[in-house]
């Protein structure tokens, strides 16, 4: 059944699991070793905790939040809430006591799913506190001393008790339908609190069909994915969860970023969501390690990028022998990357922030194609993607098929189309400032070319404009000083000033070295931040990329961060975005000292 025609994303899995019964759909590591579980088995779960939280007394339009990492219980945690008409409401396991408290009063939530020990435990701090949570289960055996103003449950205790039968369930589910919110995704707060998106499954359906377009080419049949990005983001529960679901994949769920290699190994991957971040990262690992090496080696491998952006990047025919030396690359260079990836990738589909077109040439020069998509949580949240038979490396892909899209006169996108949410949670004023007569405001700047492919320039509100009227976009100025070997990120600052200044992490693995070569006797930031030797290591960095940059643009004066921008002390979103205005908050009087 194509997937524009399903009414909801309860009727289009249960359809696929009708469909598919047997065949295997889920893939978590247990005890060391990889465990499937069958579409119809999954169903009978999804059937069986449905049942239970009609049970609880959740009905329709309840908010039931979902407080976990990746893994099996998630995915049937999420279809049980949406098959009974309730709404899901994902959040990060990286959040914090108040984080939580803000979600569940701002949601109104009645349940909540949570994973871990260590997760309930933060928690149920903000659970006891809220009045409209009644009910909290949790996946792992958890015992409390004192009565909480919450009712706990055994996740297994809860599923063993009901009866999984599918046919009188799916009966009881036939209500939902496309224009129904499926679920609250909290917006990462780049800007301040996270609000709720209302994301209808109608919503998500359209970026599952257009998704499909996209990749049609390379066939949608025998797919398998690999799940590592929070599911509580837009981004993977829409392209890493209901996507693989409408076209009937694999969904293998990573051990952890740690392991991200060695789980690629083993489950051979066709399709992968990734962020822009991971594969900066890996690309700096993987010239090092080659460049380390040296010899020959080093020489294939260049050989191999080279060859394979002029290909990809100038459209330019090789000659005879390039063919030939072309040819064993892919034999040799290549497929040994390749294998490291599973070796059966088609396409890793690059969202979330932006790409730099020299990390996708690199990629797919190796025969790893990496395609830049576009989207936010908004519009469900996937809005373009690049064909793999069409790239254009430097645009973020073609605009999926029935959407509309115009470019403002101040150059910003405006969006509509099914994909539009339905408003913000209970912020009417956020949303009627975000929809207007049913354009979606994005808050991007950019330009739409003659053949539908979108090229995004900056976020609206954060580029920059200096005090001679002059705009610096930010992000643009940011990826190319986080490509440079000694910097991992970098920050521009400049609004109403003259010029531009910048805050800047050197690269982990790069300081290390570097320190060890300069005789100094620690690597840690705190201790090297006003060192003088690494600011003049760190200005001819700075100094090549100034050379690639407009007179506007170029950056005059840097500071050295005293620690990296992390999740963890709230300098950057779950999903690696950077959060503008807690570190000019934090460095507020280093960067001031600049001018």
């Amino acid at each position: 059944m194509p997937i524009k025609q399903w009414n909801s994303l309860t009727q289009m899995f249960f359809d696929q699991a009708t469909t598919l019964g047997g065949k295997p759909l889920l893939f978590s590591k247990q005890s060391g070793n990889w465990q499937s579980v069958s579409w119809k088995h999954v169903a009978e779960k999804v059937t069986q905790f449905g049942t239970a939280l009609r049970a609880m007394g959740v009905v329709a339009g309840d908010r039931v939040v979902i407080v976990s990492e990746n893994r099996p219980e998630w995915m049937i945690a999420d279809f049980a809430i949406m098959s009974i008409g309730a709404v899901s409401v994902p959040t990060y396991t990286t959040n914090t006591v108040r984080d939580h408290l803000h979600i569940i009063e701002n949601s109104g939530a009645k349940a909540a799913v949570v994973s871990t020990k260590n997760l309930a435990r933060t928690f149920l701090r903000a659970a006891h506190q809220c009045d409209e949570l009644q009910h909290t289960i949790i996946m792992q055996p958890y015992t409390v001393e004192q009565q909480l103003n919450v009712t706990i449950y055994n996740w297994d205790s809860v599923i063993n008790a009901q009866q999984p039968d599918i046919e009188g369930f799916q009966a009881g589910c036939v209500d939902v339908t496309r224009d129904d919110i499926a679920c609250l995704i909290y917006t990462s707060g780049t800007g301040g609190a996270p609000k709720g998106v209302m994301l209808h499954h109608g919503s998500i359906l359209h970026n599952c069909d257009g998704a499909s377009d996209i990749i049609e080419r390379l066939g949608l049949d025998g797919n398998a994915f690999l799940s590592f990005l929070p599911l509580s983001h837009a981004y993977e529960h829409t392209a890493g969860l209901c996507w693989p679901l409408a076209i009937g994949a694999e969904i293998w769920y990573a051990e952890s970023i740690e392991k991200l290699a060695a789980n690629m190994a083993e489950a051979k991957p066709t399709i992968m969501v990734v962020v822009p971040r991971l594969f900066e990262m890996l690309r700096t690992r993987i010239s090092r390690t080659i460049q380390s090496e040296g010899g020959m080696k080093a020489k294939m491998f260049d050989l191999a990028i080279a060859l394979g952006t002029k290909r990809l990047q100038h459209g330019q025919p090789l000659s005879f022998k390039e063919k030939l030396q072309d040819w064993f690359l892919s034999r040799t260079v290549r497929r040994k990357v390749q294998k490291q990836f599973g070796g059966r990738l088609k396409a890793l589909v690059s969202g979330g922030a932006p790409l730099s077109p020299d990390v996708g040439y690199f990629f797919s020069s190796l025969g790893l194609p990496l395609l830049q998509g576009y989207g936010q949580t908004e519009a469900g949240p996937i809005v373009s993607a690049n064909p793999p038979w069409a790239t254009k490396m430097h645009t973020v892909g073609k605009i999926f098929k029935n959407i509309d899209a115009k470019v403002a006169d101040d150059g910003e996108l405006l969006l509509k189309g099914e994909l539009v949410m339905k408003g913000y949670w209970r912020d009417e004023k956020a949303t009627s400032e975000a929809i207007i007569d049913g354009w979606l405001h994005t808050g991007d700047i950019g330009q739409i070319d003659e053949d539908g492919y979108l090229e995004l320039t900056d976020r609206k509100k954060d580029i920059i404009v200096n005090d001679k009227g002059d705009n610096v976009s930010p992000q643009r100025v940011e990826g190319l000083l986080a490509l440079e070997d000694e910097i991992a990120q970098a920050m521009i600052y400049g609004n109403s000033r003259p010029h531009m200044v910048a805050l800047l992490v050197p690269d982990a693995e790069w300081l290390v070295s570097w320190a060890k070569e300069n005789g100094k006797s620690a690597a840690r930031l705190e201790k090297l931040a006003d060192d003088k030797d690494l600011r003049k290591a760190i200005d001819a960095a700075v100094s090549r990329i100034n050379k690639r940059l407009s007179n506007i643009e170029k950056v005059r004066k840097f500071a050295i961060a005293t620690e990296a921008f992390t999740i963890e002390n709230e300098q950057m979103t779950p999903s690696l975005k950077l959060r503008r205005h807690v570190v000019k908050e934090v460095y507020k009087d280093t960067l001031d000292g600049l001018y």
